[in-house]
């Protein structure tokens, strides 16, 4: 993977009518790096995806892509390839002229068409299936079929927006190792667009979780996942029990509490439930649910701290509901916070 800049948003500014959806954003991606735009509805992930796709004008600022300035080129000169989560296949046409219909648009016929079809289709395991409609495959086939579309005219970035939603998870999870396997195969650079936080985490190289229009963090999946900057990363990645700080004590509704251990000098902590000592320490609460999930035990307890969520190995004996059970938030194991609220 170089180290050098491919693409470039530079103070980029999107909206709708007079609605501001994105603004001034700045990012980077590397030649080769497959990067996540990771948000809940609304963030402006999509938006930016095809404002880079050329499927909206940008009201200020700029794109460049592998040196060359695309901010007010048209999309199909951009050479970006474009995957979605509803397929776009064209149902009447076989697989191979599903894959074979770029190709076409740009020129190419005979023997060399057929070369680039059969070996996209090859690349993701579907040659044997190349006469048959595209309605006649399941959803990860067809999922499939439309990467090869996009990967066989050799995009120079590709953008995949939500295209693992329509499936089912056993396929999801097949797919995600589809898409790694392509990506480190081939060197594509991609940009993945989604909301599922363990999507990003097992596929990118790169995270950028964004929060109305604007880039909340950016790291690698282990950044995100172990040291979230803010609030909304921490509870977007799974930190449930999300404290704020003040001379060194715990914030909550019912007053400010001791935490014992060298506590960071950060705006705010944030425990996983799988962080919460259960069984000792210096804080009481009373079980108000119990969830059973396999190996792992979840308890919801109701304390002056507030309501937390604590999650122990199943073979511990289980606590009751409406039983007080004492626990403890370590702080050697919870993540310190830039900014809170």
């Amino acid at each position: 993977m170089s180290d050098q800049t491919y693409l470039s948003l530079e103070n980029l500014s999107l909206a709708y009518g007079k609605s501001i959806a994105v603004k001034d954003l700045n990012l980077t991606i590397r030649k080769g790096e497959l990067l996540a735009l990771l948000g809940p509805s609304g963030c402006g992930k999509t938006t930016t995806m095809r404002a880079i796709a050329g499927l909206m004008n940008p009201v200020g600022g700029k794109i460049v892509l592998d040196g060359r300035d695309i901010t007010h080129v048209a999309a199909n000169k951009r050479e970006i390839g474009l995957v979605f989560q509803s397929y776009a296949l064209f149902p009447h046409l076989t697989v191979f002229e599903n894959v074979a219909f770029g190709l076409r648009m740009k020129g190419v016929h005979g023997q060399e068409l057929r070369q680039k079809v059969e070996a996209g289709l090859t690349s993701v395991g579907l040659l044997s299936f190349a006469e048959r409609k595209a309605t006649d495959l399941s959803g990860g086939q067809q999922q499939r079929v439309s990467l090869a579309r996009s990967m066989v005219v050799q995009p120079k970035l590709l953008m995949l927006d939500e295209p693992l939603s329509n499936l089912d998870a056993r396929l999801r999870l097949d797919m995600r190792s589809e898409l790694q396997r392509l990506q480190k195969e081939t060197g594509m650079t991609m940009i993945f667009v989604t909301h599922d936080q363990v999507e990003a985490l097992a596929l990118a190289d790169k995270i950028v979780v964004m929060r109305n229009g604007a880039i909340e963090q950016i790291g690698t999946p282990e950044d995100i996942y172990n040291r979230p900057a803010t609030d909304f990363v921490a509870d977007f990645v799974g930190f449930e029990n999300i404290f704020k700080l003040r001379g060194g004590n715990l914030v909550a509704d019912g007053g400010e509490f001791a935490l014992s251990g060298t506590v960071p000098d950060a705006p705010g902590l944030a425990w996983r439930p799988g962080m919460v000592t259960l069984g000792e320490g210096p804080f009481t609460g009373t079980v108000q649910g119990v969830s059973f999930a396999g190996n792992i035990r979840g308890y919801v307890l109701g304390s002056p701290l507030g309501t937390l969520r604590a999650e122990v190995d199943a073979t511990r004996p289980t606590y009751a509901l409406g039983e007080d059970v004492a626990f403890d938030l370590p702080v050697s194991s919870a993540a310190p916070l830039h900014r809170v609220g």
